[in-house]
């Protein structure tokens, strides 16, 4: 199955959401303009703490803050690997590393690459 995506969990603080919805636009617009093929940014609306394992326990989720589940699709992982070596690149985003000055905690942010093995869209 083609196809590969970049997957984000990170936790935001309530007060610092609408800085970090900043972000995460010009974010998407960089990606995009390397072809990136969708980005999404997505709030917690019904995420619990679990027993063993859930959202909040992953991030190490502190009062006042929020969860955030994010991801990026690409037409393949070369194309991911060639559209993130642009993106970290691009001067807009140079701000961004220096995890200091980031809107969360950038050390609780998981992430990784996955392969779709399934994939189901509607036309």
């Amino acid at each position: 199955m083609a196809g590969y995506v970049d997957g984000f969990l990170i936790a935001v603080p309530k007060k610092k959401v609408n800085e970090y919805k900043k972000m995460a636009r010009l974010c998407s617009r960089v990606w995009g303009e390397y072809g990136a093929l969708s980005t999404f940014e997505c709030i917690e609306d019904d995420v619990k703490k679990g027993r063993t394992t859930s959202f909040p326990q992953a991030v190490k989720l502190k009062k006042g803050e929020v969860v955030f589940f994010s991801f990026i699709t690409y037409k393949s992982k070369a194309d991911r690997n060639r559209i993130n070596k642009k993106a970290m690149n691009d001067p807009r985003l140079a701000h961004m590393m220096d995890l200091k000055k980031l809107p969360f905690d950038g050390k609780r942010m998981i992430w990784g690459g996955f392969k779709p093995v399934v994939k189901k869209e509607k036309a």
